[in-house]
């Protein structure tokens, strides 16, 4: 039986660094593979970069801290930054700002229509509640797991919230949850702030 190769026989495609000698056929092809990897690296480097602006992106909106890799606190965010926080892997979105026409009265159309989960909790500045707490933690608690992004229109009711639920809740030592909290501001200066902590370590101290 003849076991010559026909013109129609699949060509085989050496390697780069291969000692074997090479045909035009095979030269041909060694060329298209090396330009298809060439297109690959640039595509995937496109890529890239567009995952590296998302995050660059969000760094703009007021006071951001990343907790966590499944948790965020920063100001307000912008309404065409929504889609960032659904492309970056964000679950749900805590909004502890009160209601402004101006600022968030559409925040909710827009996170919801990324298919996160977007929870209003408009806590007062001046008359911050121990009941407003509460319900964040069972929010918290509820989306374990999820990753969570949590604003105000500063970072000071966000922040401090986060930094009350890693103590009282899930028992971070105080020293390790104070640090994110202080990028932003210190609580025990503004008194309703100060006093409001101070409650809380006696209600929940025992959560």
């Amino acid at each position: 039986m003849n076991h010559t190769p026909t013109s129609s026989a699949m060509p085989i495609l050496w390697l780069a660094g291969s000692t074997r000698p090479t045909t035009p056929t095979s030269r041909s092809m060694h060329k298209t593979s090396l330009l298809l990897v060439a297109l690959l690296a640039v595509m995937t480097g496109a890529e890239l970069a567009t995952a590296q602006e998302a995050p660059a992106a969000l760094t703009t909106i007021r006071n951001y801290v990343e907790v966590s890799d499944r948790l965020t606190t920063a100001g307000q965010i912008a309404y065409d930054q929504i889609p960032l926080l659904s492309e970056q892997g964000y679950d749900v979105v805590v909004n502890l700002a009160t209601a402004s026409r101006e600022r968030n009265s559409l925040e909710g159309f827009h996170v919801t229509e990324t298919g996160m989960t977007y929870v209003h909790i408009p806590v007062d500045w001046e008359q911050p509640r121990l009941s407003d707490l509460s319900m964040f933690f069972d929010v918290m608690e509820a989306n374990e797991g999820r990753k969570v992004f949590v604003h105000c229109f500063a970072n000071m009711r966000a922040s401090a919230f986060v930094y009350m639920y890693r103590t009282l809740v899930e028992g971070v030592l105080d020293e390790d949850a104070i640090g994110h909290m202080s990028e932003v501001w210190d609580p025990a200066e503004v008194r309703q702030w100060g006093d409001l902590i101070e409650r809380a370590r006696t209600e929940f101290s025992s959560r």
